[in-house]
């Protein structure tokens, strides 16, 4: 029998480098530990200070730190090993649909740690999914990419824009049922395509809702540090696994149930080893909520959208005398609109939270404009007072 809780490996290294930082924090460097004598006031007192001398007791202590450092760091080297010889030892078949920049992009990554990826798309990438050790299947023909030839797809990257996801996912249905994959999308809206996703897709699929916060301009470098938004929507049936309830797997465990978690086992271990080639390239991994991503996203991602597309209406140009700031300005003029107007169409009509936002702004506005207006009265007012005192001083005289 499966244990009551089924965890997957793998996903212990999320917990252990928790614990790493916890026991950084909590260490004894940062606190007086109770067992250290204190019954000298003046000891107490002056510790730490630049003119007292070091004691032994804190030397030893400093050194026992510096020791269980190093032990940490040995037990991180070693788990990262076995993490990366059991993710290299079953690489995934990645499908992603949608394989304009930010498609190829991702894909050289997914390659990269040892996956294999199939893609597809309206137009012809041959060439450019070759370039980065990708097969090609046109979208054409969605039942050969979906078979993909016969190896079949572990995961379903939706890598197209977000006006036209639904109609994707709706082209392929016919050709996905009974078809045991983890979908995901990479949307800059998440509570659209969740909903989407767990309307249309058949249960056989698993879903994950993502937003990488980066694409090939910004995360060309690395994706050190770079967010990772994401939502385990759907595994196995099981809506929000996070809160799974566990299943009985004692004596009085029903085939069938053991079965199924057997297969809800192999689901989360397939979902963990997607998730994993984000972690492995360095991204902060941020588990969210997606209705929660897109109040945040509107107040954020969206605002500013939004101001850079109003700058450039606006038709601002360099001057001979730009400052720092406006030279920043004009930097997100340009970056906000190098992004298509779909996606910022997209951005606004998919998130319910966008038009709220638009009219926070409009109120802003007004009320800084209302407060230039209210102290231009207030000087108009005491101009045409001074006024009136200098007449009459000149009419005494």
């Amino acid at each position: 029998m499966l244990p009551r809780k089924i965890i997957p490996a793998i996903t212990m290294v999320r917990s252990f480098l928790i614990l790493f930082a916890l026991m950084l924090v909590n260490s004894s460097a940062f606190a007086t530990p109770n067992n250290v004598n204190c019954s000298t006031t003046k000891m107490c007192a002056t510790a730490g200070s630049d003119d007292s001398e070091p004691s032994l007791e804190s030397v030893k202590r400093l050194e026992d730190i510096k020791a269980r450092e190093a032990e940490l760091y040995r037990l991180l080297g070693d788990v990262r090993r076995e993490k990366a010889t059991a993710l290299a030892s079953r690489p995934l078949h990645i499908g992603i649909i949608g394989f304009g920049r930010f498609g190829q992009f991702i894909a050289k990554s997914f390659v990269k740690h040892g996956h294999r990826v199939v893609a597809s798309s309206r137009s012809d990438y041959t060439k450019e999914a070759t370039a980065v050790g990708a097969s090609y299947i046109p979208l054409s023909d969605p039942k050969r990419f979906l078979d993909n030839d016969g190896n079949g797809i572990d995961v379903l990257v939706v890598a197209v824009s977000i006006l036209s996801f639904e109609q994707t996912l709706r082209r392929l249905l016919p050709h996905m049922e009974g078809m045991d994959m983890l979908v995901v999308d990479v949307l800059s809206v998440k509570e659209h395509p969740k909903q989407v996703m767990l309307d249309i897709l058949p249960e056989s699929c698993d879903i994950l809702a993502t937003h990488p916060m980066f694409g090939p301009d910004s995360g060309k470098n690395s994706w050190r540090g770079l967010n990772f938004v994401y939502e385990r929507v759907r595994v196995k049936g099981i809506i929000d696994p996070e809160n799974r309830e566990s299943y009985s797997s004692g004596p009085e465990a029903s085939a069938s149930t053991t079965f199924f978690d057997a297969e809800y086992a192999a689901g989360i271990d397939r979902l963990e080893r997607f998730l994993s080639i984000w972690e492995e390239e360095g991204c902060r991994m941020v588990e969210m909520k997606c209705d929660d991503h897109d109040a945040y996203a509107s107040n954020s991602q969206f605002i500013t959208h939004l101001v850079g597309r109003i700058l450039e209406a606006q038709g601002l140009v360099e001057t001979p005398i730009d400052t720092k700031g406006f030279q920043s300005v004009r930097t997100l003029i340009g970056t906000t609109t190098a992004d298509s107007f779909d996606l910022f169409y997209g951005l606004f009509k998919y998130n319910q939270h966008s038009l709220q936002t638009i009219l926070t702004l409009r109120n802003a506005m007004d009320a800084v404009v209302g407060e230039l207006h209210i102290r231009e009265r207030k000087d108009s007012f005491n101009t045409k007072a001074v006024s009136v005192n200098t007449s009459r001083i000149i009419t005494q005289e």
